[in-house]
């Protein structure tokens, strides 16, 4: 069965919180009187999961690149002295 664009929305405000507590009560009842709406949760749940990981992932490797050009670029030694001698002082 093909879900409707209604049912992934209403999926999408349910997941994120964006739905009253009225409209997440009458949702809730919805997912026990229809298996497939619920299997479409956890399917949309998943790639939210999966989205929220490869974002991490890519501001890790970001972070670490940022990392890698203030801490081994010549031009930048006064800075790594600065940042250094914060967490060296006594």
């Amino acid at each position: 069965m093909r879900t409707s664009l209604n049912d992934i929305q209403q999926i999408d405000d349910y997941l994120l919180q964006y739905a009253g507590k009225t409209d997440r009560a009458l949702f809730e009842a919805r997912l026990i009187l229809q298996p497939a709406l619920q299997e479409n949760l956890v399917w949309q749940q998943k790639t939210y999961d999966i989205i929220r990981e490869h974002s991490r992932r890519r501001l890790k490797a970001e972070i670490e690149s940022v990392h890698q050009h203030l801490f081994t670029e010549p031009a930048h030694i006064s800075f790594r002295h600065k940042v250094l001698g914060i967490f060296l002082k006594k």
